[in-house]
């Protein structure tokens, strides 16, 4: 298999974007990242999207989208794996440059999520649970995500007060992100006073509705030489899943797709969480982060809470985690989320982060999920 790298990213400002179409937000995204890579022509798209039918009452927007930007008739492919939508459609567009199948490959990520109801939203969002066994008796993510705080809380002593300090780390790094949907900082009490949502997580500790898009553009790491770019190429991906269901799992603080994921990608780049320079996980909830370090390998299993105490992930830590301000300060549109993680990701290794750069980033990683965990992408990027 050819290598592969990184030669183009593209990202707008994301929030609640009223004056702009879902096909808007996607082609304006999509040509930065085209002009950034400095090529003129795609053989192949990938398009991450968790549900536009529910969110913009439009389905088949492979072939949309690719219309209003201008590339038909070029192959075009929507992907779908509930929040992880994105992170998926990376590993695809990643497999078909390394395969040869595709010399130029644009992989992009987009939900357009606010021009329906919060409660239409949360609905959409509750398609990604098993809808039968944990939808039907009314359990929402915040409600799913609280279990697996509290079982945390209860068998680790994670505090409160920690899950809180994840919130205001990554809003403290979203200060810094010009494209972040909430870029102002937080306190801890702040957060610990805010609105109930699922006891024991509160508005803050929730990652918000967003409008927004992020691309990339894959092509043959020996090609993009000779083009005279940095070089960033994509050196480990890993793939996984668990149940659905929460209730069927094991122990419901272990994010056991993740853990598998994670590792499968390690081996493909023959890496170790301690060569890893820098992460952007999927903090969806304060407690998604804390369990997402642990599964990854960076902090040891129950620990999670204490590092963040001790700061060992904030940017200037022992393992920078989410420095872009993560899903809770930048946004979470939710099939946009795992691009977005790459676009920083390589942003990072070419040193182009200005006030949140990592200091002498080489090696970075990325972590989607979809639903509570069940569907899990990581990859591991390179500078060279």
């Amino acid at each position: 298999m050819r290598e592969v790298a990184a030669i183009g990213v593209g990202i707008t400002k994301w929030g609640e974007l009223w004056k702009k179409s879902f096909r808007d937000i996607y082609v304006e995204t999509a040509l930065l990242a085209l002009e950034d890579a400095g090529v003129d022509r795609i053989d192949s798209m990938y398009v991450g999207s968790m549900s536009s039918g529910l969110f913009v009452g439009q389905e088949h927007i492979a072939a949309l989208l690719a219309d209003y930007l201008g590339q038909t008739p070029v192959p075009s492919t929507r992907v779908e794996t509930a929040c992880a939508s994105g992170g998926l459609a990376l590993k695809l567009g990643y497999m078909e440059v390394a395969s040869g199948m595709s010399d130029v490959v644009l992989v992009s990520g987009i939900e357009k999520m606010t021009d329906v109801s919060g409660n239409e939203a949360t609905y959409a969002l509750g398609t990604a649970a098993d809808q039968e066994y944990e939808g039907y008796h009314g359990i929402t993510f915040p409600g799913l995500y609280a279990l697996i705080a509290v079982a945390h809380m209860e068998k680790y002593g994670t505090t409160r007060e920690q899950m809180a300090m994840v919130s205001v780390k990554n809003h403290k790094n979203g200060t810094k992100n010009p494209v972040a949907q909430f870029p102002f900082e937080i306190t801890v009490d702040q957060v610990l006073n805010s609105v109930m949502v699922a006891d024991p997580l509160r508005i803050l500790d929730c990652s918000p509705i967003t409008d927004g898009a992020a691309a990339i553009i894959l092509y043959p790491a020996e090609l993009a030489k000779k083009m005279g770019k940095p070089v960033v190429k994509i050196i480990g991906t890993g793939h996984a899943t668990d149940t659905i269901e929460l209730s069927q799992r094991t122990d419901i603080t272990w994010l056991n797709a993740t853990y598998l994921a994670a590792k499968s990608a390690y081996a493909m780049a023959d890496k170790k969480p301690e060569d890893i320079d820098l992460v952007e996980v999927h903090d969806c909830f304060t407690i998604a982060e804390i369990c997402v370090t642990e599964a990854l390998g960076f902090i040891e299993k129950g620990k999670g809470g204490e590092a963040v105490e001790q700061e060992l992930t904030a940017i200037d830590g022992k393992i920078p985690v989410n420095p872009s301000g993560g899903l809770k300060s930048k946004g979470h549109p939710v099939g946009a989320s795992g691009v977005a993680q790459a676009v920083e990701v390589v942003k990072q290794l070419r040193s182009d982060c200005c006030d949140r750069q990592v200091s002498d980033a080489r090696i970075g990683m990325t972590q989607n999920m979809g639903g509570s965990g069940a569907s899990a992408v990581v990859h591991i990027f390179e500078r060279e």
